[in-house]
């Protein structure tokens, strides 16, 4: 029965994606030809309409097919009309489908900051794509070194995508990590955190460089499947996911976050130090849900 259910829930979130990718980019296509910004913003609000009965309909799926006992605290004074950045741990693909279901009716329909590859997958790239998610390229050390003058283009591209979202209210999601969490990751970068990658702060700085004036709040999300620790995605499918926890903390944008982190070097150690302070915080309450 659970293969069964892998074939036809995986089945079911591929067409829907596919079905909302292609109104998304139907949208998109209206969106260019408008005359005025106001009516462009219209076109933006029907695009983020249809990703919202994407999240729907996922979140339906996923209620029925799954003995989920949902597990959330905090976040009750959020609202549909701010401007927010959501920063996150990330354990799986099951993150987005759970992000979207938790805050689909309580903030904007999240941007997320995805990898430039995810670009040309089939109906998930043209839809990210059409809703302004920005893409991002990522470049080692070794290759910055070579090519020096691709340094910075990560800015360039937060700030252009940031510029579209000053215009309606817009929730723009970060995974700090920079990548799904995982034993082997955690061991080969020698992770402080038990339960955590180290953050990376510089994705963060970016996107607060860009628009750190207009937001409201930081959303400050932990994220934890404590009965379906090796494979949530897969059990999701399956119909054996069995708990989802989601903590909220709602943190100000103050003297922490607002600085300019690529000129100012003591402002950069504070603020890895406040990031650091947060990523404990989030670890320790990682500790307590899985020992409960």
């Amino acid at each position: 029965m659970s293969y069964f259910l892998l074939i036809i829930n995986a089945l079911l979130v591929i067409v829907n994606t596919a079905i909302s990718s292609l109104i998304i980019c139907a949208i998109a296509v209206i969106k260019v030809l408008l005359p005025t910004p106001k009516l462009k913003a219209r076109a933006t609000q029907m695009a983020d309409k249809a990703m919202w009965m994407w999240a729907t309909v996922n979140a339906g799926l996923l209620a029925v097919s799954n003995p989920v006992q949902w597990d959330i605290e905090g976040g009750e004074d959020l609202k549909k009309d701010g401007w927010y950045l959501l920063i996150s741990n990330h354990l799986s693909w099951t993150d987005i489908v759970v992000l979207c279901s938790v805050f689909k009716d309580r903030i904007p329909m999240p941007k997320f900051f995805l990898k430039h590859q995810l670009l040309y997958v089939p109906f998930v790239g043209m839809g990210c794509w059409a809703l302004d998610m920005p893409f991002m390229r990522r470049y080692s050390r070794e290759y910055l070194l070579r090519h020096p003058e691709k340094r910075g283009q990560d800015l360039q591209t937060t700030r252009r995508s940031c510029e579209k979202f000053k215009f309606h209210p817009t929730t723009v999601v970060n995974y700090v990590e920079g990548t799904r969490f995982d034993v082997r990751k955690q061991q080969a970068v020698r992770s402080s955190y038990q339960h955590l990658l180290p953050p990376k702060s510089g994705g963060m700085a970016y996107t607060l460089a860009a628009m750190g004036e207009q937001f409201e709040n930081i959303i400050d999300v932990t994220l934890a499947y404590p009965d379906n620790l090796e494979k949530p995605f897969r059990d999701m499918l399956m119909g054996r996911m069995k708990r989802v926890v989601v903590r909220v903390r709602v943190l100000p944008v103050d003297e922490n976050v607002s600085g300019d982190y690529f000129n100012d070097k003591p402002y950069k150690r504070q603020f890895q130090q406040w990031l650091g302070d947060v990523w404990q915080d989030k670890d320790e309450m990682l500790k307590e849900i899985y020992k409960s």
